[in-house]
């Protein structure tokens, strides 16, 4: 790419500084971009913040997503050598670990509904295998005393995302990155009907509303606002990139909030609080190499409502301890909300937007950790001018779009 020495031009902007907008700006510096990194708040604050960090193409295995389950467990097999230069490129921990999870049916019909997934793992030659409830203590003695047996998946794999986030914006700023925390994009740059750059102002008072504020009240009060240009301009803003102002609305892709709680916990012995990913059809649970427990997670429609509710608290709980009655003992660390961004058949959205000059990384739902390393590459390679066939862009129908446009209306 050209070089810019203006510190207002770029090869690349990416607006959204979660793990897949950090992956892809470390990826697009890598090849040589000068890329900044544009973040309301502060890098990792959104859906990377709550999640659990569950690396389990074959656990979370769903009927009739064949392309999800492709995309999920190519970018599990990317996984290993992703952390593994991550982590010696910038000596930051990332808490990946290949835990094995292990999937348990804790009444019959829990267990009819296992069965049923068990057959599509094996129709599909993946590495899964039914254990009976004897096994299955073998592998976690502090199973509930009664169920159904259980999946174990050997394979599966977990990070800790709050780690990632912190080795992905040391290995951008090794790399010579721009990364701009509390810079809110509030109006897109055009030159005709290309996308060239975007208008930012500080701090993020507000999702949408800023701009909008400061342009009615004149030319003196729009002083902190800065044009950024460049070549292309990654949207990386997970739940809110469908509700994105600063872009025309026809290119604004269809993307919904989904909301999720999540629980952390602490076991209070020397003994790690489970060996493996634990899941029930309710619940899961990943444990963290530092003795901590996350449970996760609800899945609620409430648009962009972040409140942590006792109710959905109370599920966690509930749910957690009929699979591992030991949670009951543990320590309560905290409680959080965040949003998924929700597509309407569930496959991410990465690839050329609906306007030239725009590039889409977003739309990864419960799968935004595992799917990076291969929504980076992906994006990497499109802005430096080459194409990928095993990661394109899903082109939403026009009635999708409309649908999902009315949802965040």
């Amino acid at each position: 790419m050209t070089e810019k020495r203006s510190s207002h031009v770029f090869d690349v902007l990416v607006v959204g500084g979660g793990v897949i907008g950090l992956a892809c700006a470390w990826r697009a510096a890598q090849r040589g971009a000068r890329v900044a990194v544009l973040e309301r708040a502060e890098p990792g604050c959104g859906a990377t913040r709550v999640a659990a960090g569950m690396l389990a193409p074959v656990g979370e295995l769903s009927f009739g997503e064949p392309e999800l389950l492709e995309l999920t467990l190519a970018a599990a097999r990317m996984y290993p050598q992703f952390v593994a230069e991550l982590e010696a490129a910038t000596g930051e921990a990332t808490g990946y670990e290949r835990l094995g999870a292990l999937h348990v049916a804790l009444d019959r019909d829990e267990a009819a509904q296992l069965r049923r997934v068990h057959d599509l793992q094996r129709s599909l030659e993946l590495e899964a295998e039914w254990l009976a409830p004897r096994r299955c203590r073998e592998l976690e003695p502090g199973l509930t005393p009664s169920f159904h047996g259980g999946v174990f998946a050997p394979g599966e794999a977990a990070v800790d995302p709050r780690a990632l986030t912190k080795a992905l914006s040391a290995a951008c700023a090794s790399e010579g990155v721009e990364i701009r925390p509390g810079c809110e994009v509030v109006e897109g740059v055009f030159d005709g009907e290309r996308l060239v750059g975007v208008r930012t102002a500080p701090g993020s008072a507000g999702p949408f509303d800023r701009y909008a504020e400061q342009k009615s009240a004149g030319p003196s009060a729009r002083a902190g606002v800065e044009e950024l240009r460049a070549e292309g301009v990654v949207l990386a803003t997970g739940a809110w990139s469908g509700a994105t102002q600063w872009l025309p609305e026809q290119a604004r892709p269809p993307v919904r909030p989904v909301k999720g709680q999540v629980l952390e916990l602490r076991g209070r012995g020397e003994e790690p609080p489970a060996r493996h990913i634990l899941a029930s059809e309710r619940v899961y649970l990943v444990p963290r190499p530092d003795g901590r427990l996350i449970v996760g997670a609800t899945v609620e429609e409430m648009g962009f409502d972040t409140v942590v509710t006792a109710g959905g608290v109370h599920e966690l709980l509930r749910e957690a301890y009929r699979l591992l009655p030991d949670v009951a003992e543990m320590e309560l660390l905290g409680v959080t909300a965040g949003l998924r961004p929700g597509t309407p058949n569930n496959l991410p959205l990465v690839g050329p937007g609906a306007v030239e000059g725009l590039v889409l990384a977003t739309g990864h739902f419960r799968n935004g950790i595992l799917l990076a390393p291969l929504a980076a590459e992906a994006v990497a390679d499109l802005v430096a001018g080459k194409r990928r066939s095993s990661f394109v862009a899903q082109r939403a129908k026009k009635d999708e779009r409309q649908a999902a446009t009315e949802a965040l209306r």
